[in-house]
């Protein structure tokens, strides 16, 4: 029977999810004695029957948190690409002289390579919690094994700990984000005391001097106004990263807490 249901089942090129489902489904019924007093009872065949039909998370859900990821900064990443051949990115670092919108863009490139880790970290960690037995450098493991044998109390405070260490991590990112805005703050600043320099009172009266004194006003309020779009763009982007890798760090410790919690502390 279970030969001749896999055969049609494969015949009718079914997804690999529900040809693994039935494939188990007839295993049980195939393997499972008859019920009696010698066979498994009714639950028993009904938590056979879930197990058999249970949703594999490992392989449906991996890495779902990197995957996010990649697709949020991917299509960012293509609207970057669609300003630049538009010509707007050399626009904004032709009219900076002082070079603060390049030194914001290598401060938001380091806090990306940082999110980036901690997100990959995080996305394997969510991985080991749902295996049977996890790795032992795993932070899942590490707990099941700090809270063995402890009350509720002494978990409560296991818990809390390691979620404190967790969220902490994560801080360093929202730092690097803040400083963007600061740094556009700085480079307006810049670009105003730029415009300022090139007034002169004494010389208002002066035609020639009039243009010069323009030019040095526009290219300041042009420092001024870019570097505080750059800097708030790349803190939008940043700090959505650091969003989901804030969601994705709190449901680590909560997926860690339950199965501590369904183990029972064993």
């Amino acid at each position: 029977m279970g030969s001749e249901l896999t055969a049609v089942v494969k015949s009718a090129a079914l997804p690999p999810e529900v040809f693994l489902m039935l494939r188990a489904a007839t295993t049980f019924f195939s393997s499972a004695p008859s019920v009696g007093p010698e066979g498994p009872g009714v639950f028993e065949q009904q938590a056979m029957l879930r197990a058999a039909f249970a949703p594999r998370h490992g392989h449906l859900y991996s890495y779902l948190l990197l995957m996010r990821f990649a697709l949020v900064n991917l299509i960012a990443a293509a609207l970057l690409a669609a300003a630049y051949f538009q010509g707007w990115v050399d626009l904004v670092i032709a009219a900076d002289p002082t070079r603060q919108c390049l030194l914001i863009a290598a401060v938001f490139a380091g806090g990306m390579f940082v999110c980036s880790q901690r997100i990959w970290r995080v996305s394997q960690e969510l991985n080991q919690v749902d295996e049977p037995t996890p790795d032992p450098r795993s932070k899942a493991s590490q707990y099941l094994t700090l809270i063995r044998h402890n009350d509720g109390e002494s978990r409560s405070i296991l818990a809390s700990t390691m979620r404190a260490k967790l969220v902490a991590r994560n801080g360093v990112v929202r730092h690097v984000a803040n400083t963007l805005v600061i740094l556009g703050l700085i480079g307006t600043v810049i670009g105003f005391i730029i415009a300022l320099s090139g007034v002169k009172p004494d010389a208002a009266s002066d035609v020639k001097a009039i243009g010069p004194m323009i030019s040095t006003l526009i290219l300041g309020m042009s420092v001024a106004l870019y570097t505080t779009l750059v800097g708030a763009i790349l803190n939008i982007w940043l700090m959505i990263n650091y969003q989901m890798l804030t969601t994705g760090t709190v449901n680590l410790v909560a997926a860690i807490i339950e199965r501590g919690e369904a183990d029972g502390g064993q």
